[in-house]
Protein backbone atom coordinates (compact mmCIF):
# COMPACT_ATOMS: atom_id res chain seq x y z
CA UNK A 1 0.00 0.00 0.00
CA UNK A 2 1.31 3.45 -0.92
CA UNK A 3 2.14 5.92 1.83
CA UNK A 4 0.41 9.31 1.75
CA UNK A 5 3.71 10.94 0.75
CA UNK A 6 4.01 8.51 -2.18
CA UNK A 7 0.44 9.29 -3.25
CA UNK A 8 1.15 13.04 -3.17
CA UNK A 9 4.37 12.64 -5.16
CA UNK A 10 2.77 10.36 -7.75
CA UNK A 11 -0.02 12.78 -8.67
CA UNK A 12 0.23 15.98 -10.65
CA UNK A 13 -2.16 17.62 -8.17
CA UNK A 14 -3.46 16.36 -4.85
CA UNK A 15 -6.57 17.48 -2.98
CA UNK A 16 -7.03 16.58 0.67
CA UNK A 17 -9.47 17.52 3.44
CA UNK A 18 -9.39 18.17 7.17
CA UNK A 19 -12.30 17.18 9.40
CA UNK A 20 -12.84 17.25 13.15
CA UNK A 21 -14.37 14.51 15.35
CA UNK A 22 -17.82 15.03 16.92
CA UNK A 23 -17.88 16.72 20.31
CA UNK A 24 -20.48 14.28 21.70
CA UNK A 25 -20.78 10.52 21.33
CA UNK A 26 -24.32 10.85 20.00
CA UNK A 27 -23.09 12.85 17.01
CA UNK A 28 -21.10 10.07 15.35
CA UNK A 29 -23.86 9.09 12.92
CA UNK A 30 -23.96 12.63 11.51
CA UNK A 31 -20.15 12.66 11.36
CA UNK A 32 -20.13 9.44 9.32
CA UNK A 33 -22.71 10.95 6.92
CA UNK A 34 -20.41 13.96 6.50
CA UNK A 35 -17.50 11.65 5.72
CA UNK A 36 -19.58 9.68 3.22
CA UNK A 37 -20.38 12.92 1.39
CA UNK A 38 -16.73 14.03 1.43
CA UNK A 39 -15.55 10.65 0.17
CA UNK A 40 -17.67 11.13 -2.96
CA UNK A 41 -15.30 13.99 -3.87
CA UNK A 42 -12.39 11.49 -4.11
CA UNK A 43 -9.85 13.23 -1.85
CA UNK A 44 -6.32 11.82 -1.81
CA UNK A 45 -6.39 11.69 2.00
CA UNK A 46 -8.39 13.09 4.92
CA UNK A 47 -6.84 14.39 8.14
CA UNK A 48 -8.67 14.23 11.48
CA UNK A 49 -8.02 16.81 14.20
CA UNK A 50 -7.25 16.01 17.82
CA UNK A 51 -8.59 17.28 21.12
CA UNK A 52 -6.43 19.33 23.48
CA UNK A 53 -4.42 17.25 25.94
CA UNK A 54 -5.65 13.94 24.57
CA UNK A 55 -9.31 14.49 25.42
CA UNK A 56 -10.47 13.38 21.99
CA UNK A 57 -7.84 10.81 20.98
CA UNK A 58 -10.39 7.96 20.91
CA UNK A 59 -12.82 10.03 18.83
CA UNK A 60 -10.00 10.95 16.45
CA UNK A 61 -9.11 7.28 16.06
CA UNK A 62 -12.73 6.23 15.54
CA UNK A 63 -13.24 8.81 12.78
CA UNK A 64 -9.87 8.05 11.18
CA UNK A 65 -10.64 4.33 11.30
CA UNK A 66 -13.93 4.88 9.44
CA UNK A 67 -12.09 6.89 6.76
CA UNK A 68 -9.34 4.28 6.40
CA UNK A 69 -11.23 1.02 6.79
CA UNK A 70 -14.79 1.74 5.61
CA UNK A 71 -14.27 4.46 3.00
CA UNK A 72 -10.81 3.15 1.97
CA UNK A 73 -9.34 6.65 1.84
CA UNK A 74 -5.93 7.20 3.48
CA UNK A 75 -6.42 8.73 6.93
CA UNK A 76 -4.02 11.10 8.66
CA UNK A 77 -4.75 11.23 12.39
CA UNK A 78 -3.57 14.34 14.22
CA UNK A 79 -1.43 13.56 17.28
CA UNK A 80 -0.48 16.29 19.74
CA UNK A 81 2.11 15.93 22.47
CA UNK A 82 1.76 19.00 24.70
CA UNK A 83 -0.49 17.20 27.18
CA UNK A 84 0.80 13.64 26.77
CA UNK A 85 3.57 11.68 28.43
CA UNK A 86 5.69 9.28 26.37
CA UNK A 87 3.76 6.27 27.72
CA UNK A 88 0.46 7.89 26.71
CA UNK A 89 1.74 8.53 23.18
CA UNK A 90 2.71 4.85 22.89
CA UNK A 91 -0.76 3.79 24.12
CA UNK A 92 -2.45 6.03 21.55
CA UNK A 93 -0.19 4.72 18.77
CA UNK A 94 -0.98 1.13 19.78
CA UNK A 95 -4.69 1.95 19.56
CA UNK A 96 -4.11 3.45 16.10
CA UNK A 97 -2.29 0.31 14.92
CA UNK A 98 -5.21 -1.87 16.09
CA UNK A 99 -7.39 0.25 13.82
CA UNK A 100 -5.09 -0.16 10.79
CA UNK A 101 -3.88 3.45 11.03
CA UNK A 102 -0.30 4.14 10.01
CA UNK A 103 -0.07 7.92 9.44
CA UNK A 104 -0.14 10.81 11.93
CA UNK A 105 0.22 14.56 11.71
CA UNK A 106 2.68 15.13 14.56
CA UNK A 107 1.97 18.40 16.37
CA UNK A 108 2.86 20.09 19.62
CA UNK A 109 -0.75 21.21 20.04
CA UNK A 110 -2.35 23.94 22.14
CA UNK A 111 -1.82 24.00 25.88
CA UNK A 112 -4.86 22.54 27.68
CA UNK A 113 -6.70 25.14 29.76
CA UNK A 114 -6.38 23.05 32.95
CA UNK A 115 -2.61 22.48 32.55
CA UNK A 116 -0.59 24.13 35.32
CA UNK A 117 2.62 26.07 34.65
CA UNK A 118 4.58 23.33 36.42
CA UNK A 119 3.05 20.64 34.19
CA UNK A 120 3.59 22.74 31.07
CA UNK A 121 7.25 23.48 31.82
CA UNK A 122 8.09 19.88 32.74
CA UNK A 123 6.29 18.15 29.86
CA UNK A 124 7.92 15.25 28.01
CA UNK A 125 7.81 16.98 24.61
CA UNK A 126 8.65 20.65 24.17
CA UNK A 127 8.28 20.70 20.38
CA UNK A 128 6.71 18.69 17.57
CA UNK A 129 10.19 17.74 16.34
CA UNK A 130 10.78 15.92 19.65
CA UNK A 131 7.55 13.97 19.16
CA UNK A 132 8.74 13.07 15.67
CA UNK A 133 12.10 11.87 17.01
CA UNK A 134 10.24 9.71 19.54
CA UNK A 135 7.86 8.29 16.93
CA UNK A 136 10.75 7.43 14.63
CA UNK A 137 12.70 5.69 17.40
CA UNK A 138 9.84 3.90 19.18
CA UNK A 139 7.19 3.18 16.51
CA UNK A 140 6.78 2.43 12.82
CA UNK A 141 4.27 5.22 12.21
CA UNK A 142 4.67 7.47 9.16
CA UNK A 143 4.29 11.12 10.00
CA UNK A 144 3.82 14.58 8.56
CA UNK A 145 4.30 18.00 10.12
CA UNK A 146 2.79 21.47 10.13
CA UNK A 147 4.36 24.58 8.61
CA UNK A 148 3.58 28.28 8.79
CA UNK A 149 3.76 30.53 5.70
CA UNK A 150 3.67 33.63 7.93
CA UNK A 151 5.77 31.88 10.64
CA UNK A 152 4.48 30.35 13.86
CA UNK A 153 3.02 33.12 15.99
CA UNK A 154 5.31 32.20 18.92
CA UNK A 155 8.48 32.25 16.80
CA UNK A 156 10.40 35.54 16.74
CA UNK A 157 11.67 35.32 13.14
CA UNK A 158 10.89 33.62 9.84
CA UNK A 159 14.45 32.32 9.65
CA UNK A 160 14.22 30.60 13.05
CA UNK A 161 10.88 29.12 12.04
CA UNK A 162 12.52 27.59 8.94
CA UNK A 163 15.33 26.14 11.05
CA UNK A 164 12.67 24.33 13.11
CA UNK A 165 10.95 23.17 9.93
CA UNK A 166 14.22 21.68 8.66
CA UNK A 167 14.55 19.88 12.01
CA UNK A 168 11.14 18.30 11.42
CA UNK A 169 12.21 17.11 7.97
CA UNK A 170 15.47 15.75 9.43
CA UNK A 171 13.47 13.84 12.06
CA UNK A 172 11.51 12.10 9.32
CA UNK A 173 8.51 14.25 8.40
CA UNK A 174 7.48 12.98 4.96
CA UNK A 175 5.41 16.01 3.97
CA UNK A 176 4.06 19.22 5.47
CA UNK A 177 0.62 20.82 5.65
CA UNK A 178 0.54 24.58 5.97
CA UNK A 179 -1.39 26.70 8.41
CA UNK A 180 -4.24 28.59 6.74
CA UNK A 181 -3.41 31.84 4.93
CA UNK A 182 -5.41 34.34 2.90
CA UNK A 183 -2.65 36.03 0.89
CA UNK A 184 -0.87 33.72 -1.56
CA UNK A 185 2.20 35.95 -1.68
CA UNK A 186 3.05 34.76 1.84
CA UNK A 187 3.00 31.16 0.62
CA UNK A 188 5.12 31.86 -2.47
CA UNK A 189 7.72 33.66 -0.35
CA UNK A 190 7.67 30.84 2.21
CA UNK A 191 8.04 28.17 -0.50
CA UNK A 192 11.08 29.95 -1.95
CA UNK A 193 12.76 30.38 1.43
CA UNK A 194 11.99 26.77 2.40
CA UNK A 195 13.61 25.46 -0.79
CA UNK A 196 16.77 27.47 -0.06
CA UNK A 197 16.81 25.99 3.45
CA UNK A 198 16.79 22.47 1.98
CA UNK A 199 13.14 21.56 2.45
CA UNK A 200 12.52 18.96 -0.26
CA UNK A 201 9.40 17.08 0.94
CA UNK A 202 5.96 18.06 -0.46
CA UNK A 203 4.14 21.01 1.12
CA UNK A 204 0.33 21.09 0.94
CA UNK A 205 -1.18 24.59 1.02
CA UNK A 206 -3.83 24.83 3.73
CA UNK A 207 -6.93 26.73 2.62
CA UNK A 208 -9.82 27.61 4.93
CA UNK A 209 -12.94 29.04 3.27
CA UNK A 210 -14.36 31.81 5.44
CA UNK A 211 -18.13 31.85 5.11
CA UNK A 212 -19.10 34.03 8.08
CA UNK A 213 -17.59 37.12 9.78
CA UNK A 214 -17.48 35.29 13.12
CA UNK A 215 -15.30 32.61 11.59
CA UNK A 216 -12.63 35.10 10.53
CA UNK A 217 -12.20 36.34 14.11
CA UNK A 218 -11.81 32.81 15.45
CA UNK A 219 -9.51 31.65 12.66
CA UNK A 220 -7.19 34.65 12.83
CA UNK A 221 -6.91 34.55 16.61
CA UNK A 222 -6.02 30.83 16.54
CA UNK A 223 -3.71 30.87 13.53
CA UNK A 224 -2.11 34.32 13.60
CA UNK A 225 -2.86 34.67 9.87
CA UNK A 226 -3.14 38.18 8.48
CA UNK A 227 -6.18 39.38 6.53
CA UNK A 228 -5.40 41.16 3.23
CA UNK A 229 -7.42 44.22 2.23
CA UNK A 230 -9.13 42.33 -0.62
CA UNK A 231 -10.58 39.86 1.85
CA UNK A 232 -11.38 42.48 4.49
CA UNK A 233 -13.38 44.31 1.80
CA UNK A 234 -15.39 41.15 1.09
CA UNK A 235 -16.30 40.84 4.76
CA UNK A 236 -17.25 44.53 4.92
CA UNK A 237 -19.44 44.19 1.79
CA UNK A 238 -21.16 40.84 2.42
CA UNK A 239 -20.77 40.23 6.17
CA UNK A 240 -24.32 41.27 7.05
CA UNK A 241 -25.92 38.81 4.60
CA UNK A 242 -25.29 35.18 5.54
CA UNK A 243 -25.90 33.67 2.08
CA UNK A 244 -23.95 36.36 0.21
CA UNK A 245 -21.06 36.02 2.65
CA UNK A 246 -21.07 32.25 2.20
CA UNK A 247 -20.93 32.56 -1.60
CA UNK A 248 -18.23 35.25 -1.46
CA UNK A 249 -16.10 33.20 0.94
CA UNK A 250 -16.27 30.12 -1.25
CA UNK A 251 -15.51 32.20 -4.36
CA UNK A 252 -12.45 33.70 -2.62
CA UNK A 253 -11.17 30.22 -1.70
CA UNK A 254 -11.66 28.99 -5.28
CA UNK A 255 -9.79 31.98 -6.73
CA UNK A 256 -7.04 31.55 -4.13
CA UNK A 257 -6.59 27.86 -5.03
CA UNK A 258 -6.66 28.53 -8.77
CA UNK A 259 -3.92 31.13 -8.35
CA UNK A 260 -1.86 28.67 -6.31
CA UNK A 261 -2.28 25.97 -8.95
CA UNK A 262 -1.32 28.35 -11.77
CA UNK A 263 1.87 29.13 -9.82
CA UNK A 264 2.94 25.52 -9.46
CA UNK A 265 1.45 24.69 -6.05
CA UNK A 266 0.34 21.13 -6.71
CA UNK A 267 -1.03 20.07 -3.32
CA UNK A 268 -4.08 21.66 -1.68
CA UNK A 269 -5.43 20.83 1.80
CA UNK A 270 -8.94 22.18 2.44
CA UNK A 271 -10.06 22.86 6.00
CA UNK A 272 -13.66 21.72 5.40
CA UNK A 273 -15.11 22.57 8.84
CA UNK A 274 -17.17 19.36 8.30
CA UNK A 275 -19.20 21.07 5.55
CA UNK A 276 -19.34 18.68 2.58
CA UNK A 277 -21.58 20.95 0.46
CA UNK A 278 -19.03 23.75 0.73
CA UNK A 279 -16.17 21.34 -0.05
CA UNK A 280 -18.05 20.05 -3.09
CA UNK A 281 -18.53 23.59 -4.45
CA UNK A 282 -14.82 24.33 -4.04
CA UNK A 283 -13.70 21.05 -5.63
CA UNK A 284 -16.06 21.66 -8.56
CA UNK A 285 -14.53 25.14 -8.97
CA UNK A 286 -10.91 23.98 -9.06
CA UNK A 287 -10.98 20.62 -10.89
Amino acid sequence: MQTIAEIIKSKKTSISFEVFPPKKDGEFEAAFETLDALSALSPDFISVTYGAGGSKSKKTIEIASYIQNTLHIPALAHLTCVGNKKEEILTIVEDMKKNNLSHVLALRGDRPKDMTDEQYNSRDFMYASELMRFLRAETNMRFAGACYPEKHFECFSKETDLVHLKEKQDEGAEFFISQLFFDNDYFYDFRERAAKKGIVVPISAGIMPITSPKQIGTSVSLSGSSVPKAFADIIATYGDNAEDMRKAGIDYAIRQIRDLQSNGVDDIHIYTMNKPKMAAEIVAGIR
